[in-house]
């Protein structure tokens, strides 16, 4: 039998405060940080998450250097999203993609080809 005591086995660790974080901000219609919004982003698996960076140069490296910021506290960005129904914040996100849409020179092509519809009516008749 062991001698270890329940006790012996850790706990999950509580989640720290991070500390002020770069947050990734949408400019207001004055262009400037006055009036701007916070970005909220979502996970691979498609959830909404707060999204905080430990430096400035972490966020230039991910968002690009012209994405403009603020600085907010783990608690005060959470509050900020806890409205939206947002409770994930990600710090450090390392992975961006932009949204999923044809470029503009692109053109639509149907996978389905025109003689399918054809064929079909041919072996109705």
């Amino acid at each position: 039998m062991s001698d270890c005591a329940e006790t012996d086995d850790p706990e999950p660790l509580e989640p720290v405060p991070a500390g002020p974080l770069f947050v990734p901000v949408r400019p207001g219609l004055t262009g400037g940080t006055a009036g701007c919004t916070a970005r909220f982003f979502r996970t691979p698996l498609g959830d909404r998450t707060a999204v905080g960076f430990t430096s400035a140069h972490r966020l230039a490296a991910t968002l690009g250097a012209r994405q403009p910021w603020i600085r907010l506290s783990e608690p005060a960005l959470r509050a900020l999203a806890a409205p939206l129904g947002i409770t994930a914040l990600t710090v450090d996100p390392q992975l961006t993609a932009q949204p999923a849409s044809p470029s503009r020179g692109a053109r639509w092509r149907n996978p389905y080809p025109q003689e399918a519809p054809t064929a079909v009516a041919a072996q109705r008749r």
